[in-house]
């Protein structure tokens, strides 16, 4: 099993920076390719962890670097609060700072601000389903894409996420870390949709999205029933489903048949973004 936290052996150009968000200042890490690409695509990437675990350097080991090798995108990786450091809304806070970040710094960072995008794994990926919902309510930041992968994304539990004992992530982790992120709206039906996309009423309006999620973790339910409410509403959406493999396949076992048919399916949707998708920021 290989797990990468650094960027050693691989070909990136990492910069660490602070981004302001009020008193506070959220450590991130701008990671892009050595040999700069004109107008780059610009992707949040929110690390996974079930909002209680993790750091931005899981950056290296998910599909973000993909995008930097392959198409040379500039990736931001926010170290936004954890649950036990506090609860909702500190993280979707921290993120949001940082995705505006990388908004105003655009042209600095040599992006493309009209391709502006949000993706991240687990955790990181419900909060990038929520950026997407804030950045359509607030129209502070025009998203061109988004790639939530396998999101945690409901608190309620699902016929994947109940009774659940896969490897990884399975329903007594999730519920425990739901507790810890939401406090006394864990269980409840009216939770924020910035906390649990699931629970948004209206999916009108959002970017283009790509997923993909295996068939025996518990977010397969609720992945595929947030991909047809999308669909429903005229969003486009599509996702891969992967049989009978685990939560997080892709990172922890990169050499897997799967692994690099799920790495090499991501690339092929995102080629299709940068060409199709732009969303440009109001001035």
């Amino acid at each position: 099993m290989k797990v990468r936290l650094s960027a050693k052996g691989l070909d990136l150009k990492v910069k660490k920076v602070k981004i302001a968000a009020g008193a506070r200042h959220i450590p991130a890490l701008v990671v892009g390719p050595r040999t700069p690409v004109n107008n780059a695509p610009g992707v949040l990437w929110t690390h996974g962890g079930g909002y209680l675990t993790g750091m931005k350097e899981m950056v290296f080991m998910t599909r973000a670097v993909d995008l930097v090798e392959r198409f040379g995108a500039v990736v931001v990786s926010p170290g936004y609060r954890l649950s036990w450091q506090a609860p909702y809304p500190a993280a979707i806070n921290d993120c949001w700072a940082a995705l505006l970040w990388l908004r105003d710094h655009a042209k600095r960072l040599g992006v493309n601000d009209a391709q502006l995008m949000v993706g991240g794994e687990s955790a990181g990926g419900g909060l990038a389903a929520a950026l997407a919902l804030r950045a359509r309510d607030t129209d502070e930041v025009q998203l061109a894409y988004q790639m939530p992968l396998y999101p945690m994304i409901d608190n309620l539990d699902t016929v994947s996420s109940r009774q659940n004992k896969a490897k990884v992530w399975n329903t007594r982790r999730n519920h425990a870390a739901w507790r810890l992120y939401l406090r006394q709206d864990a269980k409840s039906r009216e939770a924020d949709a910035y906390a649990a996309a699931a629970r948004a009423r209206d999916l009108s309006g959002l970017p283009p999205l790509y997923t993909f999620v295996s068939t025996a973790e518990p977010f397969y339910a609720e992945t595929l029933a947030y991909v047809l409410r999308l669909r429903s509403a005229g969003v486009a959406a599509e996702v891969d489903a992967y049989e009978g493999l685990y939560h997080a396949f892709d990172m922890l076992e990169p050499d897997l048949p799967e692994s690099m048919l799920a790495r090499e399916r991501f690339c092929e949707h995102f080629a299709w973004a940068l060409e199709h998708c732009f969303a440009p920021q109001e001035r």
